[in-house]
């Protein structure tokens, strides 16, 4: 059986590699939806961030769900995740004002009732 290859995940090295992932942006969006038990408006979304993805400046992507894990510190309460690499801040930037992006919120954001974003840096 072949390997399989998770573009996003190869950025990522051992801990014990001496090629930690650095001089990246990492952004990180939380989608709670408007409609949490509907799995049409969870599908629209991921449609809509798979669309989003065509960004240029975007180096990487994930999108994910809430994982099946339960202690007092794991938030689930949100429906959609989506991870993005940027090479720098630059090109995060540049995503938030990419027409695509621009689209994407408009064509969206009547699924969604609260979005969380978190972006991080290196630690120099």
């Amino acid at each position: 059986m072949a390997a399989l290859t998770v573009p996003f995940l190869s950025s990522f090295k051992n801990k014990n590699n001496s090629n930690e992932m650095k001089n990246v942006f990492l952004h990180h969006v939380f989608f709670w939806l408007n409609n949490p038990a509907s799995m049409e408006d969870r599908d629209k979304l991921v449609d809509g961030l798979k669309k989003l993805a065509a960004v240029k400046t975007i180096r990487d992507f994930h999108i994910g769900k809430p994982a099946d894990t339960n202690r007092d510190v794991i938030e689930r309460g949100y429906a959609v995740s989506w991870l993005l690499q940027f090479e720098n801040a630059a090109d995060q930037a540049s995503y938030q004002t990419d027409p695509v992006h621009l689209k994407f919120i408009e064509e969206c954001k009547h699924l969604w009732s609260k979005v969380i974003v978190y972006d991080t840096v290196d630690i120099k």
